[in-house]
């Protein structure tokens, strides 16, 4: 049982990284309001990469 909530909170992770990573210029233009959208975007893409890398890491190895 232990396993499942684990892979699920894997799934989950690897699920938002991957909705971060190609959405986040929508995403930057819906949260933040100031003029430099680019580097918050990078941010995003960045923080979607790593969430994602870590969601399959845990569905691969538990």
């Amino acid at each position: 049982m232990l396993q499942v909530i684990i892979r699920l909170i894997g799934v989950l992770m690897l699920l938002a990284g991957v909705i971060l990573v190609y959405d986040a210029r929508i995403i930057t233009k819906k949260v933040f309001d100031f003029g430099d959208q680019n580097e918050a975007t990078s941010g995003f893409k960045i923080l979607g990469a790593i969430l994602a890398m870590v969601g399959g890491l845990i569905v691969f190895f538990c």
